[in-house]
């Protein structure tokens, strides 16, 4: 079985910087194309990152470029989520995601998803 927790969520101001990471279980996590999404409330579950499976290929919303970076370390099951630059725009709960293709970016794409974490940029 395949679990996903999300950490390191909380609350900064506009301009600051947070890292979320996902852990994950599960003899394949290197095996997965990961991924970040997010939802507002009252919003649609977004796509905000991906990476392949050796963390060799990465692609991002284009409203995160150049401010997110995901990378991933298979030898700790874990996959990372860097935001620099906040803005208000960016609050949300993120959750992490495990897929098979290199690419995706809809969430019915991904198989197993974490319980998600509160991010809040304060303006």
């Amino acid at each position: 079985q395949v679990q996903l927790v999300e950490s390191g969520g909380g609350l900064v101001q506009a301009g600051g910087s947070l890292r979320l990471s996902c852990a994950a279980s599960g003899r394949a996590f290197s095996s997965w194309t990961m991924g970040w999404f997010r939802q507002a409330p009252g919003e649609e579950r977004d796509f905000v990152a991906g990476i392949d499976w050796r963390g060799r290929s990465t692609y991002y919303a284009d409203s995160v470029k150049g401010r997110f970076t995901i990378s991933r370390d298979n030898a700790k099951n874990t996959v990372y989520l860097q935001m620099n630059s906040l803005k208000p725009e960016d609050t949300a709960v993120y959750y992490c995601a495990s897929g098979r293709r290199v690419g995706a970016t809809k969430p019915y794409e991904y198989d197993y998803w974490g319980q998600g974490t509160q991010v809040t940029v304060s303006s």
